[in-house]
């Protein structure tokens, strides 16, 4: 079964860090977390909101990621879209492929059940004990001002489930209504110039997948960009 919120004690060894997007570029992601000393021997971790896949040349890395102690995933709107193709699940692939799918959708039905499987482990939001409360994180969005009120909805409500995957409400009204109950969340989904924070909600897609962009790596104790 689908683990809705995955949660996380308090990082007392090393540092934690969020990331946006990632979309098939996991060396450059590399090089980023080199720059900023990165150490999972010290205890570092590395929280993920998702859309690991499509768009980049090393998708397939994805998985060997997701295996690695030091590394966190909650599940993205590409991810959810593998899981449905895998399944055999109606995916238009012309869709698909405009999106980045090209890569998934050439491999063998046997990869494609192993990524999919992988990816349904992903939880739709992860929470992370810090000093000063806790963190959430999610793709896209929160759908509701009260994260006490997420659990209930992700397990009941399949409408919730595919919000804080898809959902880009917030940011583009630009809402500055914080999220009760949570210290901040922290989303992606939506690529920016520049990290962008509204109410407590940091939007850190600074689309490192892209050859314009860079890859924004958000530590979660103090709430400030690496």
């Amino acid at each position: 079964m689908t683990q809705m919120i995955k949660r996380f004690e308090r990082n007392i060894k090393g540092r934690d860090f969020a990331v946006g997007d990632i979309h098939g570029h996991f060396s450059r992601l590399q090089q980023a977390l080199d720059a900023i000393g990165f150490d999972p021997a010290k205890g570092d971790r590395l929280l993920s909101v998702g859309d690991l896949v499509d768009r980049g040349p090393e998708c397939e890395r994805a998985i060997d990621w997701l295996a690695q102690p030091w590394f966190h995933a909650v599940r993205g709107n590409h991810e959810d879209i593998a899981i449905r193709y895998a399944k055999g699940n109606p995916v238009d692939p012309g869709n698909y492929s405009a999106n980045g799918g090209d890569w998934f959708m050439a491999m063998d039905h046997k990869r494609q059940k192993e990524f999919g499987a992988a990816f349904d482990t992903l939880p739709y939001a992860i929470e992370v004990e810090t000093e000063a409360g806790i963190v959430g994180l999610v793709h896209a969005n929160v759908p509701t001002n009260d994260w006490g009120e997420l659990p209930e909805l992700l397990l009941f409500n399949r409408y919730t489930r595919d919000r804080v995957m898809w959902d880009r409400g917030r940011i583009e009204s630009m809402n500055t209504q914080a999220v009760e109950g949570v210290r901040a969340v922290v989303v992606g989904h939506t690529p920016l110039d520049r990290v962008t924070v509204l109410g407590n909600v940091h939007h850190i897609d600074t689309a490192g997948w892209h050859a314009t962009g860079h890859f924004t790596l958000l530590n979660l104790e103090t709430l400030e960009v690496a």
